[in-house]
């Protein structure tokens, strides 16, 4: 009987371990969870919504740590030194949503990729910058020609609007 306390107390050791292990390997800082839209625990979260902006944005997780809701975006591709500029406004957008859905303002989110966790600081400047992007996009959503933005087939291949588009790629 001793024996089997003593192998059942170092199997429950050695899968503490294996589990503190994962949530560190996962980039998800200590806290509770309290948004998730990864839709593995349970049904998949509203969106955050801003009516001023219209943005709306589902980050996968948002964890509420020392009085502040952190967004962190999960990537499932690698990234060499830096996170891609799409991923920080992505970051920001939801950090904005954060701030006008839970009235705390995050100092921070984070961006996971399976090689590499960055901690993104939520700074006034970066704010402006996606105001001003934000901006951007309304005014050229009220334009009725919009020229394309990229030269990748697969891109415009996978693309929602391709069957009304006029600039289409010849082979996408």
């Amino acid at each position: 009987m001793l024996i089997l306390s003593l192998l059942l107390f170092g199997l429950a050791l050695v899968l503490f371990w294996l589990a503190r292990r994962k949530k560190n390997a996962s980039g998800i800082p200590g806290g509770r969870i309290i948004y998730s839209d990864t839709g593995g625990w349970h049904p998949v979260e509203k969106a955050l919504y801003d009516p001023e902006t219209g943005l709306t944005g589902r980050p996968d997780y948002l964890v509420e740590h020392k009085g502040q809701v952190i967004p962190i975006e999960v990537k499932s591709g690698h990234v060499s030194h830096a996170p891609h500029d799409s991923h920080i406004f992505q970051l920001a957008a939801y950090c904005w949503l954060v701030e006008r859905t839970y009235g705390k303002r995050p100092s921070h989110g984070i961006l996971h990729y399976p090689n590499r966790t960055f901690a993104i600081d939520y700074t006034r400047a970066l704010e402006s910058e996606l105001r001003q992007m934000l901006d951007e996009m309304h005014a050229r959503d009220r334009k009725k020609d919009i020229p394309r933005s990229h030269e990748q087939p697969a891109r415009c291949r996978s693309c929602g609007y391709q069957n009304m588009c006029t600039q289409r790629l010849g082979d996408a």
